[in-house]
């Protein structure tokens, strides 16, 4: 397990700058991170941590990297046909998909709305709605996650439906946030009660909103975004992006004729999650080639360059943090 440090290094070895790389293919699944773990249509989710301890309610979890720069950043691995449960986040909680194809659907039992994204697309889900996502492709799908918060955990509320279906299936939820496998014997310790469900006034406060008023404020295209970045990086989410919004960080999209041409220093935290090509990192100390899937933290004071390694497309998501809160995004 890795750690951020809280200094501003200017420069960085090799060894201390892959200690911040989670590569894709070294990336280690949890199939018992959620309370739908056992049933069926969601039992075979892969969940991963990579910065951050996320909102995994399983101790079983692995945390590639513990510290944070002010967000978690996640992934989630799905055969076709595999649905996440819904669920409601207070912090912010942003996909884009990495591989396949995925249809994300919302409202008290998941019939308010729906979208279908494609390998790229990007989806800053409104805090405060029940929601879930299904892969709807032919292959293993991945999608990663940017969530709000240096904290993301204690941030997740199971509708009321999800959390009886996983009793029914011998996984049982404590009101402390952890997960108790009646099917393993184990059982909710002395003095912890069961998860309590959301009252009939509860659910009633949380919103519905319809296709129209969440695709077009929260959804942004690959293609589209590829096209904004011809020149310059394409700003996705933050006060002046596509998509307007202060969830505790801001997103920008880099491709091949958007980069700085020299090396640059930021007082800011950068994570670099690669969408397509193979980019060449230069730092301060060393270079090193980040393929599709990987994630890296540049720390604030580190001078760095980034150049796509080979001809073809190229693409890039870029995380900053903010000095914003990672609070409600939906605004009715």
């Amino acid at each position: 397990m890795a750690t951020l440090e809280k200094t501003r290094p200017t420069t960085l070895s090799a060894a201390e700058m892959e200690a911040r790389i989670v590569r894709y293919g070294d990336l280690q699944p949890c199939k018992t991170a959620f309370i739908d773990a056992h049933t069926p249509g969601s039992d075979q989710k892969e969940n991963f941590t990579v910065i951050g301890g996320g909102v995994s309610e399983s101790p079983d979890q692995h945390v590639h990297i513990k510290e944070t720069p002010g967000f978690n950043i996640g992934a989630a691995g799905q055969p076709p046909k595999c649905r996440n449960s819904l669920h409601v986040h207070r912090t912010a909680e942003v996909f884009f998909v990495l591989r396949g194809r995925w249809r994300f659907f919302w409202g008290r039992w998941g019939n308010a709305g729906e979208v279908v994204l494609e390998e790229g697309d990007i989806f800053n889900i409104p805090t405060g709605i029940f929601r879930g996502f299904e892969n709807i492709g032919t292959d293993y799908g991945m999608i990663m996650a940017i969530l709000g918060g240096d904290d993301a955990g204690g941030g997740v509320v199971w509708a009321p439906q999800v959390i009886e279906d996983a009793r029914d299936h011998g996984l049982v939820l404590g009101e402390n946030g952890k997960l108790y496998d009646t099917k393993r014997g184990q059982s909710l310790p002395e003095g912890v009660a069961p998860m309590p469900l959301l009252t009939e006034a509860e659910l009633a406060t949380i919103p519905e909103p319809t296709p129209e008023e969440v695709v077009p404020r929260y959804v942004a295209r690959y293609w589209d975004l590829m096209a904004m970045a011809a020149g310059q990086p394409a700003k996705v989410i933050g006060p002046d992006a596509i998509l307007r919004d202060r969830p505790g960080f801001e997103v920008e999209l880099l491709t091949r004729g958007s980069i700085p041409e020299a090396m640059h220093v930021s007082d800011r935290h950068h994570v670099l999650m690669v969408m397509r090509g193979h980019w060449r990192l230069t730092w301060d100390g060393g270079t090193t080639v980040l393929a599709p899937g990987d994630t890296c933290a540049v720390p604030p004071g580190l001078a760095h360059g980034l150049a796509p390694s080979m001809t073809g497309e190229a693409s890039l998501y870029r995380v900053t943090d903010t000095d914003d809160p990672a609070g409600a995004t939906w605004q009715g």
